[in-house]
């Protein structure tokens, strides 16, 4: 059946396919740009004459990348607290969320109250960073997994998700004789993947982008995170003495922005890449608490 549309929905749904177009461009041509840049020859970068696509291509940005001495170090640091932080992140807001769905829990709206506390008012950075250096916690990966191993706001979005869950479920469970881990492990969580996709996304990606508290933590450049790497390569224009000594080398056609574009592209793609994979859990996850029942 071909449904008609008056004129008016033809303008609207023509003024909404150019809104989205060019939300798209805006959103796209930054990555299409640096890696045109990354690749481009040095000439052509200095003098601004690349907009879209790659003049005068050049992978020698890349194979030195990757070949940099600390780069696959900062890799390796940021995949294991992006792993490993992110599976704290789950297993400690679900443990927090599921008790605060129940309406038996005793002090329930005690601990919400505290819980959205936190999200307002906090001791800021100085008494923060005192409270690492007191545990001895500085200059160690385990104060970037263990210092940030929950937050507040997702504690409540899986919170909203649990209760959206019948409680007929629940007690059907209990009549065959499960108790609150089995009910948790094997009837609820199953239930809440998309939800827990989309939690995870989140701490993924703020784990993986994470800077400033690396930066401020950890001194050894063995320790250090792939973003903070990325930031003296960037901003600061750091190298070792082989890269500076390459960038100097007329033979290698490459010039800093060179590296600093094809370290941004190598540092951006694998969480780019993980995206696919729980796309269609997030469209649903980013529903949650707006239906209830």
């Amino acid at each position: 059946m071909i449904i008609k549309l008056s004129t008016g929905e033809k303008i609207y749904v023509g003024i909404n396919y150019l809104f989205i177009i060019f939300l798209c461009a805006t959103t796209i041509y930054p990555f299409i740009y640096v890696f045109s840049a990354s690749i481009s020859n040095a000439e052509a970068i200095l003098t601004n004459r690349v907009v879209l696509f790659p003049v005068g291509i050049n992978w020698n940005s890349y194979i030195n990348v990757i070949n940099y001495p600390y780069m696959w170090r900062s890799y390796g640091n940021t995949l294991y607290v992006t792993l490993v932080g992110t599976a704290l992140n789950l297993l400690l807001t679900i443990f927090a969320a599921y008790p605060l769905s129940k309406k038996r829990f005793a002090g329930r709206n005690f601990f919400m109250f505290i819980i959205t506390f936190t999200m307002w008012f906090s001791g800021g950075i100085i008494p923060l960073f005192m409270v690492f250096y007191k545990l001895n916690l500085t200059n160690k990966l385990s104060s970037l997994i263990i210092g940030f191993a929950i937050t507040s706001f997702y504690v409540i979005m899986l919170r909203t998700f649990f209760q959206n869950i019948p409680d007929s479920m629940e007690e059907s469970a209990k009549i065959d004789g499960a108790n609150d881990m089995v009910i948790l492990f094997r009837i609820i969580l199953p239930l809440t993947i998309p939800a827990l996709a989309t939690i995870g996304l989140y701490y993924a990606v703020n784990r993986w982008n994470g800077f400033f508290w690396a930066m401020v933590l950890i001194q050894e450049k063995t320790k250090r995170p792939l973003q903070v790497l990325l930031r003296e390569m960037i901003i600061q224009a750091k190298f070792d003495s082989e890269m500076e000594e390459l960038l100097q080398d007329p033979k290698s056609k490459l010039v800093p922005e060179n590296i600093k574009y094809a370290a941004i592209m190598v540092g951006t793609v694998p969480i780019l890449c993980a995206y696919p994979f729980i796309q269609k859990y997030f469209v649903k996850g980013v529903m949650i608490g707006s239906i209830k029942g």
